[in-house]
């Protein structure tokens, strides 16, 4: 298979790259730019919805892997049209602005459609005996799960470069892992989309050419999202490794979600209203340059990265050790935001 992994890397960099320039004219064409405003870091007009660069690419090597690899055909076909209905949803959203609670509507609305064609998480492994079967919980954790993966990636496009490189060094690590775990459907699923976004953090990072929009921060987090999701099919046994890895490395964005709907709350203000209180916001008010923000949440997602990596050998009761002291850090942490908030209300 080592062949046709270097086809479909080389395919998904060559194509993303043929694709980038059409798509920077098009977006122009059509009206799909973020102009300079309030709520922008920008100061110039900036062509968007460039996750249609990347998107067409995987999408064709997932539905044309369906049918070179038969035995993985409906993860290819549930991922391939769940992303194809995430990028339109995107897409839309970068054309006329969707409301946020819309928005969240139809996301559920695709990840209920992915569900019910088979695409569920329904085994947690347990560190103290054989795996968990979620049940009837299959159905809620599912969705949840997709949603924070899907508004992660979301909420942190927020800066040139940052969440494109933040995505590719998490699908390197689940690269990794299957490689390790020998596993050709995350193969496949990750090497497509790391090939695609290394040519359009060419054009993304400081001073971007192109932004990705919602068509492509929804697209990467559903993807992301998928795969961990994917079950047995992927690492069996070790289902819990595919799901902590996201978590791990998207510390960054997890964190200022679980802020962001904190401090949204105390000012009595809807969760979804935007703001520019993030934490790349914050750093860049301290004097921080974006192409620096964008280093520093590289760096930190590959640390956090290299410990997820670790996790796939490490025994269950290592794992369980090792997730329980990083709950109890992370909680300290918000914690701490939080009486700091307080004390500054």
């Amino acid at each position: 298979m080592l062949l046709s992994n270097l086809i479909i890397f080389a395919f998904a960099i060559i194509f993303t790259f043929i694709l980038v320039p059409l798509n920077i004219r098009f977006s122009h064409k059509f009206g799909l730019i973020d102009t300079p405003g309030e709520r922008r870091i920008h100061k110039e007009i900036i062509p968007s919805a460039g996750g249609l660069s990347f998107a067409i690419p995987v999408i064709i090597i997932q539905f044309v892997m369906s049918g070179l690899l038969p035995d993985y055909k409906d993860y290819f076909l549930q991922i391939g049209f769940g992303g194809l209905g995430i990028s339109i949803l995107g897409l839309l959203d970068d054309k006329k602005g969707i409301i946020a609670r819309y928005k969240l509507f139809f996301q559920i609305s695709i990840i209920i459609l992915v569900y019910f064609s088979g695409l569920k998480i329904e085994l947690l492994t347990n560190p103290f005996g054989s795996s968990i079967s979620l049940g009837l919980f299959s159905f809620p954790f599912t969705i949840i799960w997709f949603l924070i993966i899907i508004n992660a990636f979301n909420l942190i496009d927020g800066m040139d470069g940052l969440a494109t490189g933040i995505a590719i060094i998490v699908l390197i690590v689940l690269f990794a892992v299957s490689i390790v775990k020998t596993n050709q459907l995350v193969i496949v699923l990750s090497l497509s989309l790391i090939g695609s976004l290394l040519t359009f953090l060419k054009f993304n990072f400081y001073p971007a050419k192109i932004f990705m929009g919602d068509t492509g921060s929804l697209f990467i987090g559903f993807n992301i999202a998928a795969i961990s999701a994917a079950g047995t099919v992927q690492f069996k046994g070790i289902t819990a490794i595919t799901l902590i890895i996201p978590i791990i490395t998207l510390i960054i964005p997890l964190f200022d979600i679980i802020t962001s709907v904190f401090r949204r709350l105390k000012k009595g203000k809807n969760i979804f209203q935007a703001d520019k209180e993030h934490l790349h916001h914050l750093m860049l008010r301290k004097g921080f340059s974006q192409k620096t923000i964008a280093i520093i949440g590289y760096i930190i997602t590959l640390l956090f990265g290299l410990i997820a990596f670790g996790f796939s050998f490490s025994t269950k009761e290592i794992l369980l050790g090792i997730l329980i002291f990083l709950i109890i850090l992370i909680s300290i942490f918000i914690f701490v935001y939080i009486r700091k908030e307080l004390s500054n209300k």
